[in-house]
């Protein structure tokens, strides 16, 4: 199974397309999308939505692993984050995706072990199951490749009825 972890936002979409069989990991590529400082929303919106189009067919994904929108103190970020995530959400429709939309919580639930993992030990656990020398740079491409594991990690728990994970956006 290709999973495509997507870590939305607007100047950074961390991506990773992970190849997922016989429960061993193997990272096919991993980076980020990126989109100009003061540049129209609607460019940035289209950049992000084109490029994604490029990964989809490029890497034929069975299925999307996206992080859920968190809010923090910065409620202007985070509508511009929506924008970027609804533009996602829907290049992923259009190329007929299941998506599965994931808190930061269960992705260090289920990469680390614990909900409350600092980022250190997600890269760490990241770089150990995938096998990699380094853990992948920049952070948005490693939280997408932390995404992309949740989901492959998520997907073969004995309590996963898959049919309720799905994102209702599909």
């Amino acid at each position: 199974m290709i999973i495509l972890g997507i870590d939305p936002g607007i100047a950074t979409v961390g991506f990773a397309a992970l190849d997922f069989s016989g429960n061993r990991y193997k990272l096919i590529q991993c980076g980020v999308i990126t989109t100009p400082a003061h540049t129209p929303l609607s460019e940035r919106l289209e950049t992000i939505y084109s490029d994604l189009n490029e990964l989809i067919e490029a890497f034929k994904p069975d299925v999307v692993a996206i992080e859920e929108l968190f809010f923090n103190t910065n409620i202007t970020t985070g509508i511009s984050v929506a924008h970027g995530r609804g533009v996602i959400l829907l290049a992923c429709h259009h190329a007929g995706l299941k998506i599965y939309e994931y808190t930061p919580l269960q992705v260090k639930q289920a990469v680390v072990g614990y909900g409350r993992a600092e980022k250190k030990q997600v890269m760490d656990m990241v770089k150990r199951l995938c096998g990699l020398k380094a853990a992948p740079k920049p952070d948005d491409a490693a939280d997408a490749v932390a995404l992309a594991l949740c989901h492959a990690r998520s997907s073969t728990s004995l309590l996963y009825k898959g049919e309720n994970e799905e994102c209702s956006t599909t």
